[in-house]
């Protein structure tokens, strides 16, 4: 017969001493590792906002002495004395509300399709990231060749089947489209990654069961898939509106904010108040209501997200 004897080990006391040390040496080398991205967030985003700010409050055009003129900027803005201000931001309005679902659900797609170890597979994940790490100018470049009336892919190879294609930069309500559909190209490969990611956190485990209970592939998708997927949407979200709402390389070289107005957008707008009519205390007027919106956004985003983000 086997005697088990209980024996007394000594209890190991941790003084408040050693844990705050140890505490404290977690802290510093926490602070070892995002120092430089809070240093560089601070001084390249945050502090540049207060000089804005104060020009925000003063008539400047950049060479001379800034004349303080208190609200009269922002008056210019909302007493329809600026008419490119609510044209700008109708567009803007537009293009996000074009950009960012197409986008974040091509992503989505997009993920789902190359979350498998088929041969090749890396390779063709290289190629549709490949825009993303491409400079814009490059893109719009690329996008005005493919977009030409005369000599682009498109209406060639609508030509081939006898359909004459449009004048896609050179009307109204086509122009922005080709800008939305180039800015989707652009940034997809960016979305695929991030969803891919996130489908990484899906457990096996709630599909398997889920197929088990004879729930289709669709079926999985839609309640298992995509709830765990909330969070990552959300992200993508926020960061998506916000990139949407500063939108200026391709505007710049794809149309130019034509044809008209049509795709004259808020940062456009922004950029031709500072630095074509010098208008600088203006143009800092707009980039602080442009903070100002960008926070109310992403905020009310934020309070909505309760509703529908689910985190494990």
């Amino acid at each position: 017969m086997i005697i088990e004897r209980a024996v007394d080990r000594p209890s190991v006391v941790v003084q408040p001493g050693a844990r705050r040390r140890a505490l404290g040496r977690t802290t510093v080398r926490g602070w070892m590792f995002i120092g430089p991205v809070v240093l560089g967030t601070l001084i390249f985003n945050v502090l540049p906002i207060i000089p804005t700010l104060v020009t925000s409050f003063a008539d400047w055009n950049g060479l001379t002495a800034p004349h303080f003129i208190g609200l009269g900027n922002y008056q210019e803005m909302f007493s329809g004395a600026d008419p490119l201000f609510s044209r700008s931001l109708i567009n803007t309005i537009v293009y996000t509300i074009g950009y960012v679902p197409v986008g974040i659900a091509i992503g989505i797609g997009l993920a789902v399709l190359v979350n498998n170890r088929l041969p090749g597979m890396p390779v063709f994940r290289a190629l549709i990231f490949l825009p993303y790490v491409t400079s814009l100018v490059a893109v719009g470049i690329v996008a005005r060749w493919v977009f030409s009336d005369q000599y682009g892919v498109i209406n060639g190879l609508l030509a081939a089947v006898g359909i004459t294609g449009p004048h896609w930069l050179g009307q109204p309500g086509s122009a922005m489209a080709a800008v939305i559909i180039t800015a989707i190209w652009a940034n997809m490969g960016f979305n695929m990654i991030v969803v891919l990611a996130g489908l990484q956190g899906v457990p096996e485990t709630l599909i398997e069961a889920a197929t088990l209970d004879g729930a289709g592939r669709f079926a999985r998708f839609i309640h298992v898939t995509i709830p765990f997927l909330t969070p990552t949407i959300f992200l993508l979200l926020i960061l998506q509106t916000i990139g949407s709402f500063q939108v200026f390389a391709l505007i710049m070289v794809m149309t130019s904010g034509g044809p008209g107005d049509a795709t004259y957008v808020y940062i456009y707008h922004l950029w031709y108040e500072a630095f074509t009519l010098r208008k600088m205390g203006y143009a800092s007027a707009l980039a602080i209501l442009l903070f100002v919106v960008l926070v109310a956004i992403t905020w009310l985003q934020s309070r909505l997200s309760r509703k529908w983000v689910f985190y494990q």
